[in-house]
């Protein structure tokens, strides 16, 4: 880490663990976490999975738009994860998958994967988790429909 210098800092805290609150010490965001439906739990809150997914995509995004700028590539981008949770059978012993979905307007899927891929280099989450998560990088065609 000497080689980097610190441009952002967050904390956050969680009570109740999978059935409580988790929220940033500043104030400026909280959520309920429950326990998916498919655990047992309520489902009536947000999972730590859901929430990763939401972080990793966001990141894996900015790492992405980043790289297009690089090669001067302005058309629209979308980048879908998966979040999957695995338990041990007769364990206590937990693992997570993460499959990424990228796609960019009007560009072919060779040229996508190779921007993906790039961005996936870059992107902090993904340099975070490659030695203990399981993450593949597949280019998918553009979906006009999810678009918000």
């Amino acid at each position: 880490m000497s080689d980097y210098k610190k441009i952002y800092e967050t904390t956050a805290t969680n009570t109740g663990g999978r059935d409580g609150v988790s929220y940033l010490n500043d104030g400026s965001f909280e959520v309920k976490i429950s326990t998916p439906k498919e655990m047992g739990g309520s489902g009536s809150g947000v999972n730590p999975e859901q929430l990763f997914a939401l972080g990793y995509s966001a990141c894996f995004h900015g790492a992405l738009e980043i790289v297009k700028g690089q090669r001067k590539i302005h058309q629209s981008s979308q980048v879908t994860h998966t979040v999957k949770l695995y338990k041990k059978p007769d364990d206590v012993d937990f693992k997570l998958s993460v499959e990424i979905q990228v796609a960019i307007q009007d560009l072919d899927l060779e040229e996508v994967q190779k921007i993906a891929e790039e961005a996936h280099k870059v992107c902090p989450y993904s340099k975070a988790v490659k030695d203990s998560i399981e993450v593949s990088v597949r280019a998918v065609l553009y979906d006009a429909d999810k678009e918000k």
